[in-house]
């Protein structure tokens, strides 16, 4: 039986040998894609047709990839895996390469892809497209982001020593603005990193996650976190948690933000994180895309 992992693996394999026309085999007929962090608003693939118009437009036309330092994390659902890895891209058109990080969430059936949560780091692609001056007016261009209602938080959340619980308690401590005791739910020694954003330094401590939080408390921000869906690894250890920040900042600028934490978690403490967000979502809404777009051309 051909396993989630074998597939991704073919699928991880055909993208840097560029073998586009074959790739939309791997999914099924009726395969929904999504792409959650596109720009400059997140975009769906429904149908293998739709797929294979993507390998062959989009990626092929625009760039060379080649995949390095996968990990993927095979989850307690069968069908589900997870897929960490970076691209060193070239863009065909100006020859510049850049290391982009990316992360997908697959479901496998019957030796298909079914549905793929695609995370892309866009904002370096731009860069090295040397189109990332151009993306404030890719936001321009498209109407303010309607808020939708938040689900409701689950009535009781999960044990708070589980890696479901600590999640849980992150996300909805940002809803709630528990600043000063986020930083409680991190082992005094910890390793966190935002791997789409540009510059940003490792968090390597408590303390470092407590000026990180401070920093968020200034900002104003009144986000609800929603659409919590999270993957159990087989390694007890670790949790995959995806969700949206629903809300508004302190102008009253409303925005979604979607994002997707790799936690490892122990004894009840956040040890290691990679926290993929939607950065570039944030800094139009907040006024700050140019600073942005300066830090990513600068690296």
């Amino acid at each position: 039986m051909t396993t989630p992992r074998e597939v991704f693996d073919r699928l991880s394999e055909g993208i840097s040998d560029g073998r586009f026309d074959d790739l939309s085999q791997l999914y099924a007929e009726n395969a929904v894609v999504e792409h959650p962090t596109a720009i400059p608003r997140p975009t769906k693939l429904e149908g293998r047709a739709a797929v294979h118009d993507r390998f062959v437009g989009a990626l092929a036309t625009a760039f060379r990839v080649k995949s390095h330092d996968v990990v993927v994390h095979e989850t307690t659902d069968p069908e589900v895996i997870v897929a960490e890895y970076a691209y060193t891209a070239e863009s065909r058109s100006t020859g510049k390469t850049g290391e982009v990080p990316n992360i997908q969430v697959l479901r496998v059936r019957d030796a298909h892809i079914v549905h793929s949560r695609d995370y892309h780091d866009y904002l370096r692609l731009a860069a090295v497209q040397g189109a990332a001056e151009g993306l404030a007016g890719a936001y321009a261009q498209v109407p303010a982001h309607e808020p939708g209602s938040a689900n409701p938080r689950p009535a009781q959340l999960g044990d708070r020593m589980s890696p479901l619980g600590v999640f849980q308690r992150l996300c909805f401590g940002v809803s709630d603005r528990r600043w000063a005791e986020l930083p409680e739910l991190y082992a005094e020694q910890t390793d966190v990193r935002h791997p789409f954003l540009p510059g940003s330094p490792v968090l390597r401590s408590r303390a470092d996650l407590r000026d990180h939080f401070e920093v968020a408390g200034k900002i104003g921000i009144n986000l609800q976190a929603t659409d919590l869906v999270a993957h159990q690894s087989t390694d007890p250890e670790v949790l995959i948690g995806e969700f949206a920040y629903e809300g508004e900042l302190g102008d009253g600028t409303p925005l979604r933000v979607n994002n997707i934490f790799v936690l490892r978690v122990r004894n009840g403490l956040i040890v290691e994180s990679r926290d993929y967000g939607d950065h570039p979502a944030l800094a139009a809404a907040a006024g700050r895309l140019p600073e942005l777009v300066a830090s990513v051309s600068a690296a």
